[in-house]
């Protein structure tokens, strides 16, 4: 097939793009396809409709390739392309219209709630520890904990390195100790439970995406439960959102309260593909392999 790789852009999430998008091009050619390798700039359309390809690999991440804006932009070409539709990726890729769909289904998210940056110098908006994040980034872009002995001040200093210097707007959340899980889910299937154990402080973009900074147990230690509960909440969240091909949950277990202290934080829709990132690894650990991976994600996109 002619397949068309789309990566990069100009999100916060361009470098993580590209490795991905370079990653799936070579699997792509790898099972036999001719590929273009295309980084999104503001004449993609033009270069989608050159290229003319039988699918698009979607392997953008952030703004505007997973808000829904690219996957307007793919239906109106008429093209066929990875990954969720536009509905799916407007709301998944913002915090807080995805608790809107799926508290009410009885799946456990933080309570929060959006604040100005400009209050923020006033005073706290929860009791400390609380966590500050922009209500449509991923990959933990912008992320600020915000602890009694933080050194963004009390109040948080207009001087203080953080979000609110990025972001006029932001979802303050409680901060849940414990655990940091995520959970792949590929077509209609969870795959596993993966535990993340950052090297020094959370898991933040850095301790992402640079190799040696965060432990990976996959299948995660759990109690029976918690490991069922995980697997079941990121299936009902995929299906509940629309999700297409693949999502990753995210979600914070506090050991301390059992299966209560088990909350879902956020869907995302076009998780990452790099050598680091979590759905290949899982997939790896159900006998997927990477190409194998990309050829199912392809294969959904054509259905």
């Amino acid at each position: 097939m002619k397949v068309a790789v789309l990566m990069g852009g100009w999100s916060a999430e361009r470098d993580v793009s590209l490795t991905s998008g370079h990653g799936i091009a070579a699997a792509c050619r790898n099972l036999g396809h001719e590929v273009t390798e295309i980084d999104m700039d503001r004449n993609v359309a033009a270069a989608l409709t050159a290229t003319a390809p039988d699918v698009v690999f979607n392997a953008l991440h952030g703004t505007p390739g997973e808000d829904g804006s690219v996957q307007g932009l793919l239906d109106l070409l008429g093209l066929k392309y990875t990954h969720s539709g536009i509905t799916t990726s407007a709301i998944a890729i913002d915090k807080e219209l995805t608790k809107r769909i799926l508290v009410p289904l009885g799946i456990r998210m933080p309570a929060g709630k959006m604040v100005t940056s400009e209050s923020l110098y006033a005073g706290d908006p929860l009791p400390r520890p609380y966590v500050l994040k922009p209500v449509n980034e991923g990959s933990s872009v912008g992320v600020a904990i915000v602890t009694a002995a933080s050194n963004y001040g009390n109040p948080i200093a207009r001087a203080a390195i953080g979000p609110w210097q990025e972001f006029t707007e932001l979802l303050a959340e409680p901060f849940i100790a414990g655990k940091e899980l995520t959970v792949a889910v590929l077509g209609d299937e969870a795959l596993a439970v993966t535990e993340l154990q950052p090297v020094q402080g959370f898991y933040d973009y850095d301790a992402k995406y640079t190799d040696g900074l965060t432990v990976h147990i996959c299948p995660a230690v759990l109690p029976a439960a918690i490991e069922t509960a995980c697997l079941d909440m990121a299936l009902a969240a995929h299906r509940a959102l629309g999700c297409r091909g693949t999502s990753r949950s995210d979600f914070r277990w506090d050991p301390a309260a059992g299966e209560a202290g088990l909350y879902l934080l956020e869907v995302n829709t076009q998780p990452g593909m790099t050598p680091l990132s979590l759905v290949p690894e899982q997939a790896r650990y159900r006998g997927i392999s990477y190409e194998h991976l990309v050829q199912m994600l392809l294969a959904s996109a054509l259905a």
